[in-house]
Order: C-alpha cells, then structure tokens, then sequence
C-alpha cells in the first residue's frame, strides 16, 4: 500500500483534499461515520479472503515442491514417491485418510495407504488384484477415466444395494465425502489417487485440479521408474556382455574357462537356476561346462541320449537347429527325459543351437525351478552367448591346427592378441595379419584387399616398396578383369597362385596394377587367398616374392588361416556395430526377409508381413502399400487401420497427383515428407483422413527400373516427422516389396512365356512344313496369266473359259494373301518386321479403306457405314500397315456378318494421352467368352465349325495386333454371341518406330 501512494503523488493529493471535506461532512452527522465503517469492514473482508487464498496457493506449491523433491531424489524408488503425493495431497485438500492404486490388467493393487488402517487391512485381504464391484469409485475410474466424487457415500447407490467394498468404506473408514482422481498415460489407465473424508464436504475444484497434478506427476514417476530398471536391466546385460568379450579377449584360448563363464553369466542375467553347454563329441553331444546342477543329476544325465530327437531339450534343440522353449517339462508331452527331471526339479527349459556354419556343435541350456517362461530379450542375449561361444570354440580349433609350427603359432597369436585387443579396430589387425604372413612365408612384401562392388579397395600394405605404395594410395580400388589374378578370384573365389608374374598375359597385355608390381615393385611370384565370410568374398591378402619361388602348401595353409582370421575381425567389428543399433530393428528386419524366402511367390503374406514391421519399426500408427493397376493405385494391404477406415481406403483408389501423398510420390518418384497434413496447402485428403486422425506421413516409393509400381505409406496420429533412419528403413521395406513383387512377376511372366514359346515352336514347324516363299513366284505367274486370258479372253478365244480361269484367279490371289500373312508373321516374331512412318492424313486412308471394303460387304449385302470425326488431321504412323489394319478388321465385319451392318468410327481420345481410335462394329455371329480368350493366338480359329463355314487362316487377328502393338498401341475386342462384335484400335498420335 505504501508503494502505491509512493508511485502515485497526485493521487496523495487528491486524498487530501477528499480528507478535509470529508472532516466536514463528519462533523455534520453521525451517518457518514457508520458509512466508513462499513467501507473499512469490506475492505478487511477482502484482505483476509486475499490472504487465504495466497495461502493456500502457497500450501500448493509446497506440497508439489516436496513431492518433486522426492522424485528427483528417489529415482526409482515409486515406494516414497507415492508416500510423499498422498500425504501432500491428504493434508492440502483436508482429507481424512487415501490411497494411491495401481491398476494392471482388469484389477487394482494399493500402492500407498495413509490412515484408516481396518479399512486398508480389509481391502488388501479380500480385494487386492480381484476387480471392484461396479458402483465402488474405483470401478467408475475404470469406466470412465475421469475425475469421480461422491459427496455422501453412505447416500450412494452402492451403499444401498450393499456393495462389500462401499459399506465397509462407510462403516469400517466413516467415509462420507471421496475423490478419485485417475492417473492416465497416453490415455491408458495406470492408476488412481483416492481421498476420503468422514463428512459430508465434497472436494473443491482448486483441489481436484490439486490432485489431477500430483496424478500427473505419479505417472511421470512411474515412467521415470519404468525407463530407468529398462536401462538398468540393459546395463546388466551389456556388462555381462562385455565381461564375456573381456574374457575371450583375455582368454582367447581358454576354451574351459570361457565356457565356464559363459554358462554361469547367461544363468545369472536370465534369472536361470541352472545352465550347462553340451558339445560334440565324436557321435555325441557330451557336457562340457555347467553351473547349478547337481553331482547326482550330472551323473545321470551322461547317461541320457544326447542326439537329435524330439525326447530331450538337447535332441530337440539339434533337430531343429534353433532356439527350442519348453514351457514345463514336467507335462511335456515328448519329454522323455524325466528322471533328470525329477531329480533336478527344473521345469522351464530353454536351448539354444551352437551353430557353426548353419550346424549345431553344441547346444546351451538354462532352466527354471518354476514355469515361468523366459523373455525374448533373454532367448536374444543367449543366443548372443551362443555366437561367442561358437567364436570361441572356432578360435580354439584353429588355434590347435596352427600349433604345428612354432613360427606359424607365434605369428598367429600375434595376430589374435591384436584382434582381442582392438576389438573394432581392423587397421590394426590387418597389419598385424600382414606383417606376419610376410615374415612367416618370406615374403618381400603384402597387401590386404577388401571387396568393393566389382572391385577390390586397398586397405592396408606392408613393407610395400615407396613408389609402388603411393601408386596404390592414389589409386586405390581396381575393377580386375577376369585374365588378371585378382578377377580370377574374385571369379572362382580360391586360391591363386602365380609362379611368376611377368609371364602372366594380363602383364604382357599392359595391364596396369600388374605392371606396376613387376616393374615398380619388383615382385615375382604372387599369393592371392581369398577371406571368404559363409561362400561370399570380402577380400583378399596378397603376399609377394621378389624372385620367382613358389609358396609351399604349408605357407598357404598358413594365409588361409590368417584370412579366417582377418573374417572374424571383420565379423566381430560388424556384429559389435550392430549390437549398438536396436535389437528390434533387427529382429523385425531379419523376420522380413524370412517371410519373403519362406513365401516367395505368397505375396500377400510378404506385404503383410512388410507393413506390420515398417510401422513397428519407424514408430508408426498407421501403414499401408498401394500397388499401381492402370491408372490409379489401390491399397492392397495395411497396418492399424479400423474396418471403417481400411474399408474407405481400399474403395477409393488413387490417382498421382498433389492432392494425395501416395499420388505425390506417383508422380514424383521420390520420398514425400509432409510434417503435418493439416498445413500441406496441396493435400485434399483431410476429410478423409479424419477418420485415421492422421496427421504427419511419410510416403515412399516402389521403384521398379526407376519407375513407381507403388507406395510404401506410414503415418502418425501426431506431428512427429520421421527421422533419417526411419526414412531409410522404410526405403529397405520399399525395396523388398519391389523384389517380393518382381519375383512374383517375373515368375508368372516366366511361365506365361514358356507357354508362348512352345505354342510358337509348333507354329514355326508348322509353318516350315507347309510354306515356302517359293510358292509366291508360281502363284504370282498363274494370278497373271488367268488375269490376262480373262481381260483378253476374244482375243485369246477364250470366252467359254472366263468363269472357271477366274475362279482360278480369285484362289490363287486368296492363297497368295495367306502366304504373305505368314511371311508377315514370321517377320514379326523374327523381329525382322520394319515400320515406315510418315505422316499420312487419316480421312483420305480411311475413304481408300471403306472402297476397298465395300466389295466385300456388297457380297453379303451388309450396309458399310463411316462415322468418321471432322478434322481427325493426320497420324505419324506406317500407312500400309494401319491400311492391313483396317482393312483385315473390316473383311473379317463383312465376312461374319450377313445382310446387316458394319460400321468404322474413328475419332480423336485424350485418356492419359492423345490417341486415335477406330472402332469397327459389326451385327454379325459374335463370339463366346471362350472364343474370345483365343481370338488373337496364332493359327487359332473360333472354332471348328465357324471355320469350316467361313474359311481363314486364324492370323489375320494376330497379326493385326502384334502390328498394333508394334506402333505402341493395341487391338481390343468386345463381342456377344448373335449381337455381334466391336474390334477397337487406338494408336498414340506420337511417331511411331
């Protein structure tokens, strides 16, 4: 207040002056007197309520500072946490006693109880994890997820209709007034903070938007909590982990010590009783290390059958060469092995493969005293122990094959103490691996490649002559031919081995890399052994003599080995970077390409398969993938859509354009970002995307030789861009859809063209058999002469002749027409047939054709009628090919159709295109679905019958449409049996090649 009047000196004067009237009117009666009371008692009204109500915003934020305080000090501790928000919340919003619950499942658990000790006893006796009746506040909670209050609970409908839990809150806790208050995470129900009072007051809204924070922050706890035992769990695993690694490294060749803690750190982290490792030995799978067995069972189970077989974890596990899970051996079915069951007690099993090269030498095994199965996270980890395993057990066995040699066992410890040492560091290693091949084989020099695409990289040299090696670092991946020793293997991927370099080819051709190692490095003679991971080629060591001496077996022997060597370096380093990344990308991704290899021509199954993991993967609410059928593109599988929106989606299919993101990526064959739908000024499927709430999407395409079969959609109910990763692995999704696709494609195509071409095999014997182009010359000679006795027929006096020699003209111009159509053929399918476009003015082409076809329909006295388009213009197309065109389809109109119509129309379409279309009608016999499915194959006819009556060939139509095609358009039909048929030709407007 005195800040106030300090600020504001005119206003102290006007006080002032109002003082001094005021003293007047006080002294002129006593009822401004009671007036300034009244104003004075108000005033202090107001002060006392503003008081409180800063008091009790100050209680609030104490208690939420004490509760955050015990948070941020207690982490994963939920136990105090809860105390401190339930005392906080009891005593600022004057609350008798609370709860704070926990709800799992369908049933609630007290997770912090303040007062009302009977009342608590008897929840935790007869209700704790059994779910509420429907009228308890609880259940309402559970109902509704909102806020619930009773203000008399002993006036509710669950006290009258006696609900155990609300009479005993009335009569064993004196409860009038509660609150519950939910706790929500994303909209899922974890919990509730419950306060009762013993009378009737309901809770203000002040304090139920109190205790809607303290919620609030308990679920933030609960995460917070939840986060932090994930973390350290994965801590726990990665130490276990990197103590194993420690131990190869250190014990590199302590194959018993490393087993003995591998067995006893896999029991530990998977909460195993007991775990053992059987290897092979000879016929059998022995035990080698074990942890938490007993004497009495390690001697009965080396009695037990240990081959593959459904009787024994062991046998199972071998047989079906991966992770094997036995729920409770004790019910097992196919467990045979009970009296080790009986006499260790275990009861969940797990086994794990030692796979080498995709077969078991050996197997890893923990139980369970209980059933209680064993996470996938665990089945991973051991499975990770089993890989160290085989590592381990790989080293060994090389290591006692290299004990032969005291040079060769030094230099190859050398090698592996680098490897051990340097985990994930390979320049080291490859060094190592090269300095030692050098000295222990004698060799003047080496280099160490690795491939690159068609080439191999350069990455380590030793001892490498100075201007040899600058040579290579500036040029340090070559694309070898296959005449030089590094293309020869990378071709047969073996050893090879060259005595003397210059006497190579691919040095006297001039072949640069090789040139360069005789003459600018001196070398000779030359090992090449290939470092080979599973058959595939990563690379290669090259060793070099300076004078022309072989490499003995046991000095390549000895390469080979360091090549194992450098592949375990190179695989360690490759499995240490991808143990970094997420194990679920991982799993989903390698799920995916077992779908695709297990279902190759299931495609449905594999998209399936596809968008599930792409949406898991990349965090997604929503996936779909629409393939392209003509125009549009249709939705043919999805991921997390509801019926209604799946319904909608698969309706309504696609056209590229802006307006839609699978239309966008149509059309611009490129990944499409849109942050959120609901600020793109372009997309117009907001509306319709209501009923997915779908905000931002990621749409990537399918690309087939650089161009979109379809869309690989992912989306998110909020605005959260996808990052790189995402995008990329949504890209690697694209990608298997297009080979899932292709496969399926090509393969149909495959079986399709072989049909073709043993349908076309036939024809061409056929036609071998029965044509020749020497029937043109006679035919062509007997069409003349007859032509000319008829013209001259008084001059020749052949008169009574004429109707026989022209009947003689007219089959031998009839067979010429049907030798030229398989000469037409035989070109086509040659691909000998050549086009000549030009340019050609339809309307003039078209009058030519319909005279020509005029004859033909007068025969049978059909009416011929054009409805031809004004200014059709012209077409840049072959004229005597569209003239064969036209005219064969009008001859067979005319042919098949008597005393009744053939029309021709012709006009100009605009359908994704410019295009010209000639569609000739017909009222003719028409043709059955099933002579349609044959009408455009080679030497095929309607049928029999339709044959004999109307004679033809069958390759009028075909040729019509290869020839069609040919000038980038087609021949379509539509036909009714007694109705008559449409055959229709479009044709680009574009140049025809």
């Amino acid at each position: 207040m005195a800040r106030k009047g300090a600020k504001s000196p005119t206003r102290g004067r006007k006080l002032r002056s109002t003082g001094t009237k005021a003293r007047a009117r006080v002294s002129n009666g006593p009822n401004s007197l009671i007036e300034l009371k009244k104003q004075l008692e108000a005033r202090t009204r107001e002060l006392a309520e503003a008081r409180g109500h800063l008091s009790e915003a100050l209680e609030q934020q104490t208690a939420t500072s004490e509760v955050l305080q015990v948070i941020s000090s207690s982490p994963g501790e939920l136990k105090p946490v809860f105390a401190a928000m339930l005392a906080n919340a009891m005593r600022v919003c004057e609350a008798k006693f609370g709860f704070m619950q926990r709800y799992e499942g369908d049933t609630w658990k007290i997770a912090a109880a303040q007062g009302a000790p009977a009342y608590t006893e008897y929840l935790q006796q007869h209700y704790e994890h059994k779910q509420p009746g429907p009228e308890t506040v609880s259940a309402r909670i559970a109902r509704t997820k909102q806020v619930v209050q009773t203000s008399d609970l002993a006036a509710s409908r669950g006290y009258v209709e006696r609900d155990p839990i609300v009479v005993a809150a009335v009569e064993l806790g004196g409860v009038r007034t509660i609150l519950g208050v939910p706790m929500l995470k994303e909209g899922k129900l974890i919990g509730a903070i419950i306060l009762y009072r013993q009378e009737v007051r309901p809770f203000t809204d002040k304090q139920i938007e109190l205790v809607k924070n303290f919620a609030a922050q308990a679920v933030i706890a609960i995460e917070n909590t939840r986060l932090l035992n994930e973390l350290r769990e994965s801590l726990a695993q990665q130490t276990a982990t990197a103590d194993v690694l420690k131990v190869i490294s250190r014990s590199t060749f302590d194959l018993q010590t490393l087993l003995n803690i591998l067995v006893e750190s896999a029991a530990g982290l998977c909460e195993a009783e007991m775990a053992s490792i059987r290897m092979r030995r000879g016929e059998a799978f022995q035990y080698v290390a074990s942890f938490g067995f007993s004497r009495e069972f390690s001697e009965v189970a080396k009695k037990a059958p240990s081959q593959a077989g459904r009787g024994t974890l062991t046998g199972r596990t071998l047989l079906e060469g991966k992770p094997v899970h036995i729920l409770d051996a004790a019910v097992d079915p196919e467990y045979t092995f009970t009296e080790g069951q009986k006499i260790a007690g275990f009861r969940t099993m797990l086994g794990v493969p030692l796979l080498r090269e995709g077969t078991p030498i050996g197997v890893i095994i923990l139980t369970r005293l209980k059933v209680r199965p064993f996470t996938d996270k665990q089945i991973a980890l051991v499975s990770t122990f089993a890989d160290q395993a085989v590592i381990a057990i790989e080293n060994t066995r090389l290591l006692n094959e290299l004990r032969e040699s005291l040079a060769q066992q030094t230099a190859t410890s050398e090698v592996l103490s680098v490897i051990s040492s340097s985990p994930g560091e390979l320049e080291l290693v490859f060094e190592s691996v090269l300095a030692n091949a050098t000295r222990i084989c004698e060799a003047r020099y080496g280099m160490l490649w690795l491939s690159e695409g068609d080439g191999f990289r350069s990455v380590a040299m030793h001892d490498v002559p100075p201007e040899l090696a600058d040579e290579r670092e500036r040029e340090n991946v070559i694309r070898p031919g296959p005449e030089i020793p590094l293309g020869q293997l990378a071709r047969t991927k073996r050893v090879v081995h060259i005595a003397d370099i210059i006497a190579e080819p691919g040095y006297s051709k001039g072949y640069r890399p090789l040139v360069a190692l005789a003459d600018i490095g001196g070398a000779r003679t030359l090992l090449l052994v290939p470092m080979l991971k599973e058959g595939k080629l990563v690379g290669a060591i090259a060793i070099y003599r300076q004078e022309v001496r072989s490499f003995t077996d046991k000095q390549i022997a000895l390469v080979q080995n360091f090549a194992r060597q450098a592949v375990i370096a190179i695989e360690n380093t490759r499995l240490l970077n991808e143990l970094r990344e997420s194990l679920q990308q991982q799993t989903a991704t390698a799920d995916v390409l077992k779908v695709i290899s297990r279902s190759t021509f299931d495609l449905q199954t594999v998209l399936d398969t596809l968008v599930e993991s792409a949406a898991r993967l990349c965090e997604a609410d929503l996936a779909a993938i629409t393939r392209q059928k003509g125009n549009v593109y249709y939705q043919v599988a999805g991921y997390g859509f509801s019926p209604q929106f799946k319904q909608m989606m698969e309706s309504h299919p696609l056209e590229p354009g802006r307006g839609s993101i699978t239309g966008r990526v149509a059309l611009e064959g490129k990944v499409v970002h849109v942050h959120d739908v609901q600020t793109d000024s372009e997309y117009r499927m907001a509306e319709r995307m209501k009923l997915g709430d779908v905000r931002t999407v990621l749409g990537v395409p399918l690309l087939r030789e650089g161009t979109p079969i379809g869309v690989i959609i992912l989306n998110r109910r909020r605005v959260q861009p996808f990052t790189e990763k995402h995008i990329d692995l949504a890209a690697t999704f694209a990608d298997q859809a297009v080979i899932a696709i292709e496969n399926v494609r090509l393969f149909d195509e495959i079986q399709d063209k072989n049909r073709q071409l043993a349908e076309a095999s036939g024809h061409k014997s056929q036609f071998v058999s029965s044509m020749s182009h020497e029937l043109r010359t006679p035919l062509n000679a007997i069409i003349g002469l007859t032509d000319m006795l008829v013209t001259n027929a008084a001059r020749f006096g052949t008169e009574k002749a004429q109707e026989p020699l022209q009947r003689v003209n007219r089959a031998g111009t009839h067979l010429l027409g049907l030798i030229n159509q398989v000469l037409d053929l035989s070109k086509i399918e040659a691909g000998k047939l050549e086009l000549n476009p030009q340019t050609v003015q339809l309307a003039p082409l078209i009058d030519e054709v319909v005279g020509t076809a005029r004859q033909l329909a007068e025969q049978n006295k059909d009416r011929l009628v054009v409805d031809a388009q004004e200014n059709l213009g012209a077409l840049i197309v072959d004229p005597m090919r569209l003239r064969q065109i036209l005219l064969n389809l009008l001859s067979n109109a005319c042919k098949f159709t008597k005393e009744g119509e053939v029309r021709l129309r012709a006009r100009r379409v605009a359908n994704g295109g410019r295009w010209v279309e000639f569609a000739i009608a017909d009222t003719g016999i028409g043709m059955t679905a099933e002579q349609k499915a044959k009408l455009f194959e080679e030497f095929s006819q309607a049928d029999t019958t339709t044959a004999q009556r109307f004679g033809g060939t069958g390759l009028g139509l075909a040729i019509t449409r290869k020839l069609a095609r040919m000038m980038r358009g087609d021949v379509t039909v539509k036909s009714k049996p007694g109705k008559g048929s449409v055959f229709t030709v479009r044709l680009p407007v574009g140049a025809n090649t």
